[in-house]
C-alpha cells in the first residue's frame, strides 16, 4: 500500500513538472552571468562576464554600477533611429578597435526637452582631429563656429542637418549650435574617423566655440550636459 502511494506521488510530480514551461532564451539581470550583449535583459550589457548598467546610456539599474566608457569618432555615413524599440537603445554588436571591443549603436536614448548627453570636443577644421569634411554640408568648419556632431541615433540619417540645438551645462550657461555632422556610433579606426573608435550613443561633439560659449575647459575632455532642439 505504502509503495503504491509513493509511486502515485512520483507520477503526479512528473506530470506537474512536464506542464511547467521554462523560458527558452532566459536573459540575466543585474550581475547575472553573460557571454554576449544579447544575454542581458533590458538596457543592461555584458561587462566582464556580468550583466551591468550600460555606461553609454547612463542607467543605474544595478546597485554596483557599470563599467568603462567608450570612444569618440567623427564623420561617417547613414543613420539610425531615435530611441530604439520601446524607448530602449541596445548595442547592435561590437567593433574591434586598437585591440579593444566597443559596442556599436544604431540608436540613441530618446530625445526630450532636456536630453542627457556627454559633451566632447572636436576640431571641425581641415587637418583637425575630426577626420573628413562634415557629413551635412561636405565642408570643414572653423573653430570659431558653434557647430556639433550628434551620435548616430540622434543624427538620424541627417534629418537634423542644419538645425540648431540648445545645449545646457551644469554651470547654468547655455548656447545654441548647428548640427553639421554625425558622431559615428557604428564605425571607426580608419582615416575617415581620424583613427578613433566609434562614438558612444549619447554624444554631442562640440567645436571649440561651443565649449567657450558654455564657459567650459576643453581640457576636461567629457562633460555631462543636456540638450534639446532650439
Amino acid at each position: 500500500m505504502e509503495y503504491t502511494m509513493l509511486f502515485s506521488l512520483f507520477l503526479y510530480t512528473i506530470a506537474v513538472i512536464s506542464h511547467i514551461s521554462f523560458p527558452a532564451n532566459a536573459q540575466s539581470h543585474c550581475l547575472g552571468p553573460c557571454k554576449t550583449l544579447n544575454d542581458c535583459a533590458g538596457q543592461l550589457i555584458c561587462i566582464n562576464g556580468q550583466c551591468n548598467d550600460d555606461p553609454d546610456i547612463g542607467t543605474h539599474t544595478c546597485a554596483n554600477g557599470g563599467g568603462g566608457g567608450g570612444g569618440r569618432a567623427h564623420g561617417g555615413g547613414g543613420g539610425g533611429g531615435g530611441g530604439g524599440r520601446g524607448g530602449q537603445c541596445r548595442p547592435s554588436g561590437t567593433f574591434k578597435c586598437h585591440g579593444k571591443s566597443f559596442p556599436k549603436y544604431t540608436c540613441s536614448p530618446p530625445i526630450s526637452a532636456s536630453t542627457p548627453a556627454k559633451l566632447t570636443w572636436n576640431d571641425f577644421s581641415e587637418g583637425g582631429d575630426g577626420g573628413g569634411k562634415s557629413e551635412c554640408d561636405n565642408k570643414y568648419h572653423d573653430n570659431s563656429e558653434k557647430v556639433v556632431a550628434l551620435s548616430t541615433g540622434w543624427y538620424n540619417g541627417g534629418s537634423r542637418c542644419g538645425k540648431f540645438i540648445r545645449i545646457r551645462a551644469k554651470n547654468g550657461r547655455s548656447t545654441t549650435a548647428k548640427v553639421v555632422d554625425e558622431c559615428d556610433s557604428r564605425n571607426g579606426c580608419d582615416r575617415e574617423h581620424a583613427d578613433q573608435p566609434p562614438c558612444n550613443n549619447n554624444i554631442v561633439d562640440g567645436s571649440d566655440a561651443v565649449w567657450k560659449a558654455l564657459g567650459l575647459d576643453v581640457n576636461i575632455g567629457v562633460v555631462p550636459v543636456t540638450w534639446s532642439m532650439a
